[in-house]
C-alpha cells in the first residue's frame, strides 16, 4: 500500500510544478493541425490564425520536457519571462503570441533554459521535422484512419520509427502529431504515457482555411 501511495505522490509531483528546471528525460514536440483547433475552439474565439486564407497547417503547439513517466510543469524558474517581442516573434509558427507565452510559463520554465533559448530551441525542433505536404493540398474535408497521418510523417522523416511519434484525436478529428526528441533534438522512442495513438478509422481531417 505504501508503494502505491508513494507512486501516486510521485506522479502528482511530476505534473504539478515541483520539479527542478532542467531535470527531465526527453522532449515531446507537439504539432497541432490548425484547421482542427480552429473548428473546435479557435474560430469561436476569433483567433487570428483561423482567419480565411491564414494558411496555417501544422503549427507548433509546444516543446514539452517529459519524464519517462509523467512530466514537469510550471517549474519555479529564476529566468526572466519572455518579452512581448519574443512571444510575438513566435507567432509565425505557433499561431499567436499568447500561445508562446503560455508554453513558456507551463513548459519552458522546466527546461532550465532562458526564454530566448527555449524559443530558439523550439524553432529549431520545429524546423527539423518535415511536415508532409500532402495535407496542405487537401481541398475538401476527408475521413481517414489516424494511422495514415502517422505513416505520412514516417515516410517524410527518414529514420523515424513508429514508437517515436503518436497521433492524437479530439472530438472525432485529427488533432496533433506528437514527436519524441532527445535533449539534442534527435528522434527517440516515446514513453508509455505518450505513445497512445488515436485508433479512429474515420477521423475527420479538415483542409487549410
Amino acid at each position: 500500500m505504501r508503494i502505491i501511495v508513494a507512486f501516486l505522490l510521485w506522479v502528482s509531483a511530476a505534473s504539478t510544478g515541483n520539479a527542478r528546471p532542467g531535470d527531465f528525460d526527453y522532449f515531446v514536440l507537439s504539432l497541432s493541425w490548425s484547421p482542427s483547433w480552429c473548428a473546435l475552439e479557435g474560430a469561436a474565439r476569433g483567433a487570428a490564425q483561423c482567419k480565411p486564407r491564414a494558411g496555417h497547417g501544422w503549427v507548433l503547439h509546444g516543446l514539452w520536457p517529459q519524464y519517462h513517466r509523467g512530466w514537469p510543469a510550471h517549474c519555479p524558474s529564476a529566468e526572466r519571462p519572455p518579452t512581448r517581442a519574443m512571444t510575438a516573434a513566435m507567432a509565425d509558427i505557433m499561431g499567436s503570441s499568447g500561445l508562446a507565452w503560455y508554453q513558456w510559463k507551463k513548459h519552458g520554465t522546466c527546461t532550465g533554459l532562458s526564454a530566448a533559448d527555449y524559443f530558439a530551441l523550439s524553432r529549431e525542433a520545429y524546423a527539423r521535422v518535415t511536415r508532409p505536404e500532402v495535407f496542405r493540398k487537401l481541398k475538401d474535408p476527408v475521413r481517414l484512419p489516424a494511422s495514415v497521418v502517422e505513416a505520412a510523417f514516417l515516410k517524410a522523416n527518414s529514420g523515424w520509427q513508429p514508437d517515436m511519434i503518436t497521433i492524437t484525436c479530439r472530438q472525432g478529428r485529427i488533432q496533433e502529431a506528437r514527436l519524441c526528441l532527445s535533449k539534442s533534438l534527435e528522434p527517440v522512442p516515446c514513453g508509455r504515457d505518450v505513445v497512445r495513438d488515436c485508433t479512429l478509422e474515420d477521423a475527420l481531417f479538415a483542409p487549410l482555411r
